[in-house]
């Protein structure tokens, strides 16, 4: 009974603390912004791995505002991989074993703040095992906002996502996410994408979206035809495509 009452004891504390409790660190000595940023991230740790949705918002308030002052060690990122995981690649053992939508979206927003190789890696990870569109919607905006896409394995990702929902459940959110994403990596790659990437667009144009979605995607293909290699040019296979 003792060691169970602990737990309980740490989280109610946790919420007392964070609520009351500025981090505020400019006025303090190098040493005392040392040890209380220690005990920040301690507590952003408790709170991510405690069982209801205002506790890990609350993580995800404090992992906000630490990163906003350029705190991005590996307790910021472990926390964030594990709330963005949580009830995906690992189902929790609480009551609600699917998670929460809203905190794993909390989650791939702030790994795009990040912005490190490492967070990159979380997203991908978040972006092979989630099933949610409105999540999903903030993993492709924070994957665009990386920049990475070595081997064009970012694009590759966001078109089997956009493939996935278009046929099964097309949402317009997720659409002009993943359209924002084409954009800026067919940019970064002299406005060439592949072909599949292509063939979504196209999806897109003609598909079951809100019509300024529509035109958007018909937008970035006109944009993408400027740009067409000639055949035998060595690019991407274009044949049959609009």
């Amino acid at each position: 009974m003792k060691w169970m009452f602990i737990p309980l004891f740490w989280a109610c504390f946790s919420v007392s603390w964070a609520q009351d409790f500025d981090f505020n660190l400019d006025s303090l000595t190098p040493e005392a912004s040392y040890l209380q940023e220690s005990v920040e991230l301690m507590l952003i740790r408790e709170q991510s791995r405690a069982e209801s949705r205002e506790m890990k918002l609350t993580a995800l308030a404090n992992i906000g505002a630490a990163i906003s002052r350029g705190v991005i060690g590996g307790e910021v990122l472990g926390a964030l991989e594990y709330l963005g995981l949580e009830g995906t690649v690992r189902r929790t053992a609480f009551k609600n074993r699917l998670g929460y939508p809203d905190v794993r979206s909390k989650a791939a927003m702030y790994l795009g703040d990040l912005g490190t190789p490492e967070a990159y890696n979380v997203l991908m990870r978040m972006a092979g095992a989630e099933f949610e569109s409105t999540v999903l919607t903030e993993i492709v905006t924070a994957l665009k906002k990386s920049g990475l896409n070595e081997n064009q394995k970012t694009v590759t990702a966001i078109t089997g996502i956009l493939h996935r929902f278009d046929m099964f459940s097309p949402d317009n959110f997720l659409a002009l996410s993943g359209l924002e994403a084409y954009e800026t990596f067919a940019e970064q790659n002299g406005w060439k994408l592949d072909r599949d990437s292509m063939l979504v667009i196209s999806r897109i144009a003609d598909g079951r979206y809100h019509g300024r979605i529509r035109q958007r995607a018909r937008d970035l293909l006109a944009q993408l035809r400027m740009y067409r290699p000639s055949a035998g040019s060595g690019g991407p296979d274009y044949r049959g495509l609009p």
